[in-house]
């Protein structure tokens, strides 16, 4: 039945109001956005799927990839912003509605839109879903960002950094407090602001040749500067590469290259059965980038691979990652740390453990807004028992490639310190020579090695190699 308190409009009246529509590539930055903040989704994962939903490609898309990716870089630095031109604190402006200022806050501090444009749609998005009331709010906020640059907004925004350096750092470079803290431990105070800058600019895309199966001359793009099988894609979509789309080529940067690399390089005598094949394990697999590169690796000296993850969906795309390859033994779902194999079983270990992940932050911007303190005392624990079982897994003779893609001195120097202390059948090896053209990358221990974004345009991998003692 018809609600009797709604009108028919007369004949001759008003029409109703058209709906407010958002521009298309602003509401699908605005929808991937929502996903990361509610969902707990990897800006990466969820993209693609946006923006065939908007039916978005080639141009726009770019747009929208900028968007998204310099709004989750910039965030502390545009919130610090926001927080001078509302009347109100931040946390009592809605989520939705921050969210569109984020993105209109970075069309007008960091892209080439116009100030009328950055404003008018984002208005038009926050009316769309939101409603007039914020819609009107938006427009006021808005146009106090935009009555300075991104430099002079830094300069009133932040602390002085003559007395706070680390804060002025922090919100000019937006990175929490507590992470630049860690990354100045780690890599020095003079190159402190050049490491944060490099995790602001956009990655490079680097695909790699899966030695074997593929040969880098088919791959278009530069050649890496370090890896022989990786190139610097120039533009376009990786999955349109007749090699990637096959699998024999995939898309790796180029720091991860090397990790599989120096682990295939080290020397690893016969072991005492006198066997000429060896057995390599990769323990934390997921999803299955290096342990596509080692499976060619391994089979090409003549040796088999293992791959194990703990997580079953994980450990799947191991699988995927794996299809077709050679000297691939098999994939196991298996916790490393209560491993289903026998102790002294392998010649080659990688253990790529899980970490926070925040040298990797041009690729996963998002990351440095997740990962608390908390996450590093629990992290830490996990990472050294899983080193220990590595260690456990392999023979004596053979090596352990520790790895984060952390430059943390906790998850770094700390864990391999820890546990060589109580071992007295290991020996850190040093692995400098394993990647002869790497230089300007000693590492926080004697012998090990960490590669820098600002160094060496790859993210901040951290190498250590251990040696089970021959009996």
């Amino acid at each position: 039945m018809a609600d009797p308190r709604r009108r028919a409009p007369r004949a001759g009246g008003r029409p109703p109001k058209p709906r407010p529509v958002a521009d298309p590539p602003r509401r699908a930055a605005f929808e991937v956005l929502k996903a990361v903040r509610v969902d707990g989704a990897y800006p990466n994962l969820v993209l693609p799927e946006v923006l065939r939903q908007h039916g978005l490609e080639a141009r726009d898309a770019a747009f929208v990839t900028e968007l998204v990716s310099g709004t989750l870089r910039r965030r502390g630095t545009y919130q610090a912003v926001l927080a001078a031109c509302v009347d109100r604190p931040l946390a009592k402006v809605e989520e939705r509605v921050l969210d569109a200022l984020l993105l209109g806050t970075h069309q007008l501090l960091s892209m080439r839109v116009p100030a009328h444009a950055a404003i008018s749609t984002t208005v038009d998005l926050v009316r769309a879903t939101t409603g007039q009331g914020p819609a009107g709010f938006s427009n006021a906020v808005l146009r106090r960002v935009s009555e300075h640059d991104l430099s002079a907004w830094v300069r009133r925004v932040a602390p002085d950094p003559a007395h706070d350096p680390h804060g002025f750092a922090s919100v000019a470079h937006s990175h929490p407090r507590w992470v630049v803290d860690a990354l100045a431990a780690a890599v020095g105070e003079e190159e402190l602001e050049d490491l944060l800058a490099a995790d602001n600019e956009a990655p490079r895309v680097v695909l790699v040749a899966r030695p074997g199966r593929a040969d880098r001359s088919e791959l278009p793009g530069t050649p890496t500067a370090y890896s022989p099988y990786g190139v610097v894609l120039e533009g376009g979509d990786p999955g349109s590469v007749p090699a990637v789309a096959q699998g024999r080529a995939g898309v790796q940067d180029e720091g991860s290259q090397l990790v599989a690399i120096a682990l295939a390089a080290a020397d690893v005598p016969a072991g005492p059965d006198g066997s000429a094949t060896q057995r390599w394990l990769d323990m934390c697999a997921g999803p299955g980038g290096k342990a596509a590169l080692l499976a060619a690796l391994a089979d090409r000296s003549g040796a088999t691979l293992l791959a194990s993850e703990r997580q079953q969906h994980r450990s799947g795309l191991v699988a995927r990652s794996l299809r077709g390859a050679a000297g691939v033994s098999g994939v196991v779902t298996a916790d490393g740390t209560r491993p289903p194999w026998a102790p002294e079983t392998f010649d080659r270990v990688l253990v790529d453990v899980p970490c926070t992940g925040l040298g990797a932050l041009r690729r996963r911007p998002e990351a440095r807004w997740r990962r608390t303190p908390a996450d590093l005392e629990a992290l830490v624990p996990l990472q050294r028992a899983l080193l220990g079982s590595a260690l456990d897994s392999v023979r004596p003779g053979g090596v352990v490639l520790y790895a984060t893609c952390s430059p943390v001195l906790a998850e770094t120097a700390g864990v391999v310190t820890e546990v060589l202390a109580g071992r007295d059948d290991v020996t850190l090896e040093d692995m400098s020579g394993l990647l002869p053209g790497v230089t300007d990358a000693a590492g926080p221990l004697p012998g090990t090695l960490q590669l820098w974004p600002h160094r060496h345009q790859t993210d901040a991998m951290f190498m250590a190699l251990l040696r089970r003692d021959p009996r």
